[in-house]
This record gives C-alpha cells, structure tokens and sequence, in this order.
C-alpha cells in the first residue's frame, strides 16, 4: 500500500505542477526527462533484463515477450501523441483534436502495466539488492509524464476536467501494483505468467528510453550537458542496484 500511495501521490503532485507554473521552461523539462529517459533505461538493463533472463523455465520465450513490449508500446505511443517520452503540445493539433480518451488509454494502459513490476509476489525481480530502484525509476518516469499530460490536456479541457482526468492517471499504477499482487493470491496467475508481464513491461521501458535519447539530439549534435545527465542518471541507477 505504501508503494502505492508514492505512485499515486508523484504523479498527481508532478501533473498539478504544470496547473502552479504557467510559465516553465520546455528546456528545464527536457533535461528532466533526459535524466528520467537514462536511469530508466539503466534499470532496464542492470535490473529487469538479467533476472527476466535468469529464470532458466521461461528464459527461452522472454525475449519475445520483451519485443511483443517495445512493439505495445509503439501502439501506446499512437494513442498517447508520446506523451510517455515528453511530446508536449503547445499549439492546436487536429489529430488530438477529438483523442483525448484515446490519450487517456494509451497511457492508463502504460501506467498500469508499469505498476505491476512493484507487486509483493515472489519472483525473481525483488531480490536483496536495489530493492527501490524500480520504484525511484517508475516515480522518475511518471513525474514528467503526467506533468506533460497536463501541459496536453489544459490545450483542450478545463481545470477542472483536466485534474480529474490527472486522478484518473495517477490512480493507473497502483491500480497495477494492487491487481496484480490480487491475481497472484487467488491463484489466477502463476509466476511464469508474471515474467511474462514483466518482459513486456521491459521492453515498453527500453522502447520509451531509447525514443527520450533519440529525440533529445535530432541534429546529432555533441551536447556536454545532456551527457553528463545521462551519466548521472546510470551511476544512479548503479548505486541504487548494487550499493544502496
């Protein structure tokens, strides 16, 4: 419950952030989510990856969920005009014109498939080390996205619609988490079912991680500063796995 409760609060706290400043910097949260984009794609690979890999009765078929993921969370993307990875759009657009439920979707689904790697069941992924870091890279990630679906949805609804459509959001994780701890209780879903989900779920990180890298530097262009928040974020990303 209290993981919940931090998912639930990060992600209303961070999206009524966009409704208090009306005049932030799109470079300052860009760099935000320079920094979210590396430590979560560094938990991705030091965290979620080897252990999925390392359970020799469903490695076989993971790598597959992991691709079936990247591919979801293109879809995902489609219906959420990339709000994941930080697309904010500042001026009318006519195909988020008649989307916001689509939106809605796309990232209610993201969001709770992402809580889902925080559930109690006893799998691989919740050994003795780096017992928070996903949590930190979940809170990392879902703070520039809901303060971005905000920045989306005040183009389009009123204060008022847009925070209810924000508690929808941020009720979307620890729904996840709470579903999926359920599930396993009642016996209705086994452990390699839930490795499975946790592939797809990795390679949705991968996907929203890599596209953050991507489009930070369209020109390709050498930028120091962008660099050293990306390493920042890993060695991050490396003491809360193997120190903390």
């Amino acid at each position: 419950m209290l993981n919940a409760l931090i998912l639930f609060a990060s992600a209303l706290i961070a999206g009524s952030m966009a409704l208090l400043l009306p005049r932030w910097q799109e470079k300052d949260f860009k760099l935000a989510l320079i920094f979210a984009g590396a430590y979560l794609f560094s938990i991705t690979i030091l965290h979620l990856l080897p252990e999925l890999f390392a359970d020799h009765e469903s490695a076989y078929h993971m790598g597959l969920f992991v691709l079936l993921g990247f591919l979801l969370q293109q879809v995902l993307n489609f219906m959420s005009s990339g709000i994941e990875h930080g697309h904010i759009h500042h001026h009318a657009s006519p195909g988020l014109e008649n989307s916001v439920w689509t939106l809605m979707i796309g990232l209610f689904l993201h969001a709770f498939l992402e809580g889902t790697l925080l559930s109690k069941q006893p799998t691989l992924l919740h050994h003795h080390h780096g017992s928070e870091t996903l949590l930190i890279g979940i809170i990392l990630h879902k703070m520039p996205e809901a303060f971005a679906l905000v920045a989306v949805l005040l183009t389009r609804l009123n204060k008022r619609n847009t925070v209810m459509l924000l508690v929808l959001f941020a009720l979307a994780s620890p729904l996840g988490l709470l579903s999926t701890d359920w599930l396993y209780t009642q016996d209705l879903i086994g452990k390699r079912g839930i490795n499975m989900l946790f592939g797809l779920v990795a390679g949705g990180f991968l996907h929203i991680s890599t596209t953050i890298f991507f489009e930070s530097s369209p020109q390709h262009r050498f930028q120091l500063h962008k660099l050293l928040i990306i390493i920042l974020a890993s060695v991050l990303a490396i003491l809360t796995e193997f120190i903390v």
